[in-house]
């Protein structure tokens, strides 16, 4: 049986949308917001992987398979939809962190 899918933006391409299995979106985004902090200095994505990791399900993420995948996928859906965003810091600063945005209207 087919998965059900949902429609995802890309902060990159404004107006886009794509096609994105639901349950592992819904999955990921789940655990992205649950470890992302709503303040600087933020995560790296790096850090954010490691970090959600043990909040995602075995059976959709088997050893955390295609992980990084996803978890661009919604970072880039939520930072599109303005649910996350670049954490305030010096524009040279490397590497870039990201903060989840604390207006909870887009949840």
């Amino acid at each position: 049986m087919p998965s059900e899918k949902i429609s995802i933006e890309n902060v990159l391409r404004p107006g886009k949308t794509y096609r994105a299995d639901r349950a592992k979106y819904e999955a990921m985004r789940a655990a992205l917001l649950t470890i992302l902090p709503g303040e600087a200095p933020g995560l790296t994505v790096p850090a954010a992987r490691d970090a959600l990791l043990p909040h995602l399900s075995e059976e959709l993420f088997p050893g955390g398979d295609k992980a990084g995948w996803w978890l661009k996928a919604v970072q880039l859906d939520l930072e599109a939809k303005g649910v996350m965003a670049g954490a305030d810091q010096p524009r040279a600063a490397l590497p870039a962190r990201r903060v989840r945005r604390l207006n909870r209207a887009h949840l």
